[in-house]
């Protein structure tokens, strides 16, 4: 699976919130500044040979959807974040987190109540 650019995960997280959408109702969900159609059209095609999209034929028009979902890319762009900034340790990654970005206790606790459920799960 290919990284996408900044423009195209904007893109993409319309795609997965709406589910299926007209470029035109895409743009308005974009952040600023809006881009053009014709760039939201040209990254939706984009994204589509990347096979990240497809497409039905309503009318004469195409209505878009996500045939990657969020949850496979988020998976895929851990894996990246974690091998280029962590030297694929995600132990140093919550080490990070839990020093630099000042989790709470609660945010802790949190991680702790998962990691226990993960090990549960696996015996």
């Amino acid at each position: 699976m290919q990284k996408l650019a900044k423009r195209e995960e904007q893109i993409m997280q319309v795609f997965w919130t709406l589910e299926k959408a007209f470029i035109k109702e895409v743009i308005p969900e974009l952040p600023d500044p809006t881009p053009h159609y014709n760039s939201v059209a040209t990254m939706v095609k984009i994204l589509e040979d990347k096979g990240f999209l497809s497409h039905e034929v309503v009318g004469n028009i195409y209505r878009y959807f996500p045939i990657v979902s969020k949850e496979a890319y988020q998976k895929h762009a851990m894996k990246d974040i974690v091998s280029q900034y962590f030297d694929n340790s995600y132990p140093n990654m919550l080490a990070f987190f839990a020093k630099d970005q000042k989790l709470s206790e609660k945010e802790l606790n949190d991680i702790m109540q998962i990691i226990k459920a993960r090990k549960n799960d696996t015996i």
